[in-house]
Order: C-alpha cells, then sequence, then structure tokens
C-alpha cells in the first residue's frame, strides 16, 4: 500500500527517529501507524540497549517545591552528553518526574518512573538514567526555599526553622534563607555542624594530618603537647572548613553563618535556625 508524506511527517513528529526510518517502519508496517510506532520505539530500545553501559555522567538536577510549601524533591536525571541535557525534552521530563515524585512520594527511582526515561532514552537513541531522588519536608515553624546553580548542575534544598512561624512571610526572611540554600551551593558543606560529622571520618581524617606533620621537618623537634596542640588547631580549622554553622557566610566571609543567622534573626525579631538541607550536583 501507498505511504502517505502526511503519515510519515506524522510518525516522526511522535518519535523523533528520522524520515526514511519512519518511512521504512510504516512500509514494514503495512500502513499501521501503531505498529510501525511499536517497531520504532523497539529500534530505539535496542540502540539504547547497546550504549548501557556508557557513563551518564551529565544530565541535570530538577528541584520543585509542592505549592503547600511542606514538600520539596531534588531529582537527578542523567545523559551521556551535556548537549542531550540541554534538550527541551529532557528537561520536560525532569520536570514531569520531580512533579510525579511530589504528587506520588516516591523517595526512589521505581519502574513507573524509570519508565519514562526509558520513553525518552528510546526516541534521543542516549542512555539515560534517574540516578537518583530525595524527599525534605518541612513541619510546623519551618520553610524551604531552594536555589539551581547554572543550568542545573548544582541544586540545593535548604529548612529553615523560627520561633516565630510568621516571619517566614517577610520577604527579607525569604531571600535570607534563598541567600544560605545559595550559600551551600557554592562551598558545599560536608555537615550541618559538628555534632553531625562522622566520628570515624574525623578519626581517619586527624590520622592524615598526623602523618602530615611527622614529615614536617620542622616539627620533629617540638615536644608532644605542642604536637598535640598544633593536630587540634588543624582540626579545628578543618571542620570550620566543612560545617555549614562555622564557615564564613557567603555574603561577609568575616562572620559565620551562625552569626548571620543570630543578627538577621535579632533583625527579624525571630530566632532562626537551619534544620537540613540537600545539596545535589551533576555526576557525584
Amino acid at each position: 500500500m501507498g505511504i502517505s508524506a502526511a503519515d510519515v511527517k506524522a510518525l516522526r513528529e511522535k518519535t523523533g527517529a528520522g524520515m526514511m526510518e519512519c518511512k521504512n517502519a510504516l512500509v514494514a508496517a503495512d500502513g499501521d501507524f501503531a505498529k510501525a510506532e511499536k517497531l520504532l520505539k523497539e529500534k530505539g530500545l535496542a540502540a539504547v540497549e547497546k550504549r548501557s553501559d556508557r557513563a551518564t555522567n551529565e544530565g541535570k538536577i530538577f528541584v520543585k517545591i509542592r505549592d503547600d510549601g511542606a514538600l520539596a524533591v531534588l531529582v537527578e536525571l542523567a545523559s551521556e552528553t551535556d548537549f542531550v541535557a540541554r534538550n527541551p525534552e529532557f528537561i520536560a521530563l525532569g520536570d514531569v518526574i520531580a512533579s510525579r515524585v511530589l504528587e506520588k512520594g516516591y523517595t526512589e527511582p521505581n519502574d513507573e518512573l524509570n519508565g519514562l526515561v526509558t520513553d525518552l532514552a528510546t526516541k534521543i537513541r542516549e542512555n539515560m538514567s534517574l540516578k537518583r531522588i530525595r524527599m525534605v519536608q518541612a513541619g510546623q515553624g519551618e520553610y524551604l526555599t531552594r536555589y539551581i546553580h547554572g543550568d542545573g548542575n548544582i541544586g540545593v534544598v535548604v529548612k529553615i526553622g523560627a520561633d516565630k512561624p510568621e516571619v517566614f512571610a517577610n520577604e527579607d526572611c525569604k531571600a535570607f534563607a534563598f541567600t544560605i540554600a545559595l550559600h551551600i551551593a557554592a562551598f558545599n558543606p560536608l555537615a550541618l555542624d559538628q555534632s553531625r560529622v562522622d566520628p570515624a571520618f574525623l578519626v581517619e581524617q586527624e590520622e592524615i594530618f598526623r602523618k602530615q606533620m611527622e614529615g614536617d621537618e620542622k616539627l620533629k623537634a617540638k615536644p608532644a603537647n605542642v604536637i598535640d596542640g598544633i593536630l587540634k588547631g588543624k582540626v579545628k580549622k578543618y571542620l570550620a572548613d566543612i560545617c555549614l554553622l562555622d564557615q564564613g557566610y557567603v555574603k561577609d566571609e568575616k562572620i559565620t553563618v551562625a552569626q548571620a543567622l543570630a543578627d538577621y534573626g535579632k533583625q527579624l525579631g525571630a530566632k532562626l535556625s537551619i534544620i537540613d538541607y540537600a545539596y545535589f550536583k551533576v555526576g557525584q
């Protein structure tokens, strides 16, 4: 039977396949549009499977906050190339997945979400994956805000607490919370405060510093108590570098984030605190 140009065009628009591929699929399917679409998907899926061992180190972070402000989600959707990460269909898919996660409360990739990824992968013919999902929930007296850096290579959600929840209606308070999220994106703290640093990790870091000091000729003649004091100083400085509340505030590094919280809270007439945060970077 004859294959019309309109059918070829319609199949191309729906599947994203080439004109000749669409025509050949329609011929093989005897003009049956649904069958031709299935054939193209099968071919596309085969192409994706052949590429499944290729690394997906590019992509985007998608961050959404539910309309009631009580729940936020971060999603990492990965691709082989930065070119595909900028594809409008890829971006639309990330938005759909983030919205679906908010709607259904998914906490990790599942068959439904992975199926959406596979559908686009068969069309674009590049390996893709839904790498991770993180939910952040706000309770009474808590406020969520987000920050997305650049083209979506970094996404942050921060949860701020206040003893007077009405302060979150203040635009200055919202702006300050946003700046904290920006700070986290810029400095990527490993922990909120020193109490949340894994003790085993800290012991390992102390050993690294000690080994470095043992190789320093200037320190070999120093008494043990002096060496211990230098070691404690190094650990203290390291903790200040990796803990959010101890870091120099992004807008004024002469003060810590903890001091900025206290200062802004005083200005707003409330006690502010950072309760939690989430940081996603593409490829990490």
